[in-house]
């Protein structure tokens, strides 16, 4: 606490001293898609192996062996052909897939609600550029949003590159990365929370002092950003790119160059990876029709064993209710029989009574 001139207490500022993190938005969703905690929380991953990592350092060595993208859902796994409206691929409701390792350790990472310390040593852990991301997007989904700028600010000009996208392809540095978590919401399919209107404001006028400063121009870089991933699809096939394997100074046109053996040549692993695809996920359907088969007809088993069950015990009630009415219905007769002899001797006295002294 700090004390005024006029003897009021002002409560001191949440500053980056403390080693206890603040949490901001759902805390129990960790403000993610709906979809996606549903996945992450029902997925074997999560539940089997993920449970049995109890440390930071367990789970940072499981991101160094295992996370190879940062998607929320794992390649081929979500389809969204078709979907529009709140449907479509950006809200990432509708339709749902296998969700991503990435996504997975990073809500594991939520649940051991990680200390100021722990943070910075994602963000500065040498062995991975996953270990690094994953802190950002920690910090991204966590964190209030007028402290990110202060997060991010030391390394929007880092150059350590990683490849962001399920399958490759999409390979951006550090900095831009981060660049893009501070001004934009969506990613991949997914959004991060958002951002209030006057905060947005503050972070635009920070970034562009900070361009100014380091004489940076952001855009530039987001842009081949964008372009990078067409242009090393290209490779060296003669286009006109500007990617890393093109050798250009141009943006990537959209054209690809070269004959069209050499195009089909370029096809060719993408036509495998498809063909793949599709029988990796004609096995899966395989199996989980087998599997759901066999379900079924254990269910039917199981089903038709406890009708048995039911049946007998039923018939075993019944034939004690049927003993015992028998047995009452007996019992009844005999008190009949016996109050009609009563009565016919009762008769017959009076009847002899009568005669005698008549």
């Amino acid at each position: 606490m700090e004390h005024n001139e006029d003897h009021t207490v002002v409560p001191k500022k949440s500053s980056k001293q403390h080693n206890v993190l603040p949490l901001w938005g759902n805390e129990n969703s960790m403000n993610l898609n709906p979809l996606i905690l549903a996945n992450i929380q029902s997925s074997s991953y999560f539940k089997v192996h993920l449970f049995k990592l109890k440390t930071y350092h367990e789970v940072v060595d499981e991101i160094y062996y295992q996370v190879k993208h940062l998607e929320p859902w794992e390649r081929g796994s979500r389809k969204t052909s078709g979907q529009t409206g709140m449907c479509g691929g950006v809200r990432g409701v509708g339709a749902g897939g296998i969700v991503s390792t990435a996504f997975c350790l990073l809500y594991k990472l939520y649940t051991l609600r990680l200390t100021r310390k722990q943070v910075n040593g994602l963000l500065s852990h040498t062995d991975s550029p996953y270990i690094r991301a994953l802190g950002f997007m920690y910090i991204r989904y966590t964190q209030p949003p007028g402290d990110l700028y202060d997060w991010y600010e030391d390394y929007l000009l880092d150059e350590e590159e990683i490849d962001v996208k399920a399958g490759g392809g999409q390979i951006m540095t550090i900095g831009q990365m981060v660049y893009q978590f501070l001004t934009k919401l969506d990613w991949f399919s997914t959004l991060f929370p958002r951002v209030p209107v006057p905060i947005e404001k503050q972070i635009e006028k920070k970034l562009a002092e900070f361009s100014r400063t380091n004489n940076v121009n952001f855009h530039k870089l987001h842009q081949q950003t964008t372009s990078a991933a067409p242009a090393r699809a290209m490779g060296s096939s003669g286009g006109s790119g500007n990617g890393v394997g093109s050798g250009g100074s141009g943006n990537y046109s959209g054209r690809a160059g070269g004959s069209y053996l050499e195009r089909d040549r370029d096809r060719e692993p993408y036509d495998r990876r498809r063909t793949d695809d599709r029988e990796f996920h004609a096995r899966e359907r395989e199996s989980r029709y087998n599997f759901l088969r066999d379900d079924r007809r254990d269910g039917r088993y199981e089903r038709s064993r406890s009708r048995d069950r039911e049946y007998r015990g039923d018939r075993e009630k019944h034939k004690k209710k049927h003993k015992n009415r028998d047995r009452s219905r007996s019992r009844e007769r005999r008190e009949r029989e016996y109050v009609r002899e009563r009565s016919v001797e009762r008769y017959k006295e009076h009847r002899d009574y009568d005669r005698r002294y008549r």
